[in-house]
């Protein structure tokens, strides 16, 4: 009988690992996808290279900017402390600017096409919450660019939270750049200040 026991106990403990095996599979195939639909959607706008001015990319790159990033996470870990002190309707302001941010440095830097793509090399899940996705833009004529996506698992499915572009990670910029200005100069010289940056993306 308690061999029995011991031998259920066993198959009952595969049987879970093998299905929580089998769950990090999908979740990380559905990562995945979410940088894939990204990717595709950037190369689709830099395939149309000069025939899109900068507005007509923001909006095709709205979308799915929108439907990938968890814009209002990011807002909140760039800001760091400083989040707490904000009143909702500033949290609010701070979000939609740091959104129209988002968008129009890749409306910016993504409007031409000399034969790239995307190549995703690895998808690792880091805890159940968290996914790391390795991936390169390949340049025909020049070295590949190391694009890593950190994604966080929400109500809406991943999203995109941080993008490492050669080691470097993007929010750890954002954040060391404007963290400094809103506490030295408060919530109205941050607003300006990305204004500012939005149009210089717009030029």
């Amino acid at each position: 009988m308690m061999l029995l026991t011991k031998m259920i106990t066993a198959f009952f403990l595969l049987f879970l690992s093998q299905l929580a095996a089998a769950e990090e599979v999908a979740e990380t195939e559905i990562a995945s996808q979410v940088v894939q639909g990204f990717q595709s959607e950037l190369l689709h706008v830099m395939q149309q290279g000069e025939k899109l001015n900068f507005d007509q990319r923001f909006e095709q790159l709205k979308p799915v900017v929108i439907k990938t990033h968890d814009l209002a996470k990011i807002t909140r870990i760039i800001v760091s402390k400083e989040w707490k002190k904000l009143t909702k309707e500033q949290k609010q302001e701070l979000i939609q600017k740091f959104s129209t941010l988002s968008i129009a440095s890749y409306a910016h830097y993504f409007k031409s096409f000399s034969g790239e793509s995307f190549k995703i090399e690895s998808v690792k899940q880091l805890s159940p919450g968290q996914i790391y996705v390795h991936t390169f833009l390949v340049l025909p004529d020049d070295k590949d660019v190391s694009m890593d996506y950190l994604l966080k698992k929400t109500g809406h499915g991943w999203r995109i939270i941080n993008i490492i572009t050669n080691g470097v990670s993007d929010l750890a910029l954002k954040r060391s750049e404007y963290v400094s200005v809103i506490r030295k100069s408060g919530f109205d010289a941050l607003i300006t200040e990305i204004s500012a940056k939005i149009k210089k993306f717009s030029q």
